[in-house]
C-alpha cells in the first residue's frame, strides 16, 4: 500500500511525487494546487482574522484600524511559503518571521490564542486529513518559533 504522501502526490516544499488526483501520470502538484490554491488560503486567511477582530489580547497587535492589509499580507505569505505565487517576497522581501514579530510580546497566551483562531481556519477549509495535517503541522510550528516571550 503506497503512503499518503504517495497517494496525493503532494509534499509542502522541494520535490514533488507524481500521480496526485486528477494529476497525468509523472504531472506533479504543489501544496497549493491540490487544497484548491488561492481561494482556499483566502478561506483560511479570513476565518482567522474574524476571530482576530475580537481577541482582546491579538488584535492591539495590528495597529491598523483595517486588518485588511494584514489579512493581505498573511494571505501572500502562506501562498508563497506553500507553492504558490511569490508576490510576497517581490513586495516585501525576506519573510524574516522572527524580526517582524519581535515588537510584539507574544508569550504562550497570545500563541494559544493565534493557533486557536488558525485551527477554525483550518476546519473550516474540509481539506483532506493528510493535507490537513500538512498544513497544521507547520502553523503549529510557526507558532511555537514566535512565541518571544516566557509564559
Amino acid at each position: 500500500m503506497a503512503d499518503e504522501k504517495t497517494t496525493l502526490g503532494v509534499v509542502p516544499t522541494g520535490a514533488r511525487p507524481a500521480a496526485a488526483a486528477g494529476q497525468a501520470d509523472g504531472e506533479k502538484i504543489t501544496f497549493y494546487e491540490a487544497v484548491g490554491g488561492r481561494e482556499t488560503f483566502a478561506k483560511l486567511v479570513h476565518v482567522f482574522y474574524q476571530g482576530i477582530a475580537d481577541d482582546e489580547v491579538l488584535r492591539p497587535m495590528y495597529p491598523e484600524e483595517d486588518l485588511g492589509p494584514a489579512q493581505e499580507r498573511l494571505l501572500m505569505f502562506l501562498e508563497q511559503y506553500w507553492g504558490g505565487p511569490t508576490t510576497y517576497s517581490q513586495q516585501r522581501g525576506h519573510p524574516r518571521l522572527r524580526m517582524r514579530h519581535m515588537p510584539f510580546k507574544v508569550d504562550s497566551d497570545a500563541r494559544d490564542r493565534w493557533l486557536k483562531h488558525m485551527r477554525a481556519g483550518v476546519d473550516s477549509l474540509d481539506l483532506h486529513p493528510e493535507l490537513e495535517r500538512m498544513l497544521w503541522d507547520y502553523l503549529e510550528r510557526a507558532a511555537f518559533s514566535l512565541q518571544n516571550t516566557p509564559g
